[in-house]
């Protein structure tokens, strides 16, 4: 892992993710991706407040991911680690995916918590992508993440 990594590539496509997580699609796994989710926070410097609120944050992707994936499909996290910084994505097979509802209730609290958040459902995914930035984090900058512009 280095600090330096980026959740984009020079040409712009998806650089590979800092760590990958596989789980079944049931919700007895998701205290497995909230406990993987805090321990790389803490490992970031992430303050208490902001653990949890990553802690938050993905649940309420997975609250929008599970209920539309495909029976048998995997939830897959992965997170893209930087200075004072984590994106994550979080995504199921979903072929007969709704639109994302922006409206939802686990979409409005992930997107007051996240400084960027984006939902999508194509090619048979449905993803849900956020960052969230931990300003007292050691090494954290005063400038917007790579990738801000989801």
């Amino acid at each position: 892992m280095s600090a330096a990594s980026s959740d984009e590539s020079v040409i712009g496509e998806p650089a590979r993710a800092d760590v990958e997580l596989r789980l079944p699609c049931d919700r007895a796994y998701a205290s497995v991706l909230r406990t993987t989710t805090a321990g790389l926070a803490a490992r970031l410097d992430f303050t208490i407040d902001d653990i949890e609120d990553l802690r938050i944050a993905v649940a309420e992707a997975s609250a929008l991911v599970l209920p539309v994936a495909d029976p048998g499909a995997d939830l897959r996290a992965r997170f893209y680690l930087g200075a004072g910084r984590m994106t994550v994505e979080v995504e199921a097979a979903a072929m007969d995916g709704p639109a994302p509802d922006r409206e939802s209730f686990a979409w409005q609290v992930l997107d007051t918590l996240a400084i960027n958040a984006a939902v999508e459902s194509e090619q048979g995914v449905f993803r849900v992508r956020f960052t969230i930035a931990s300003p007292l984090a050691v090494g954290a900058s005063d400038t917007d993440p790579p990738g801000a512009e989801l």
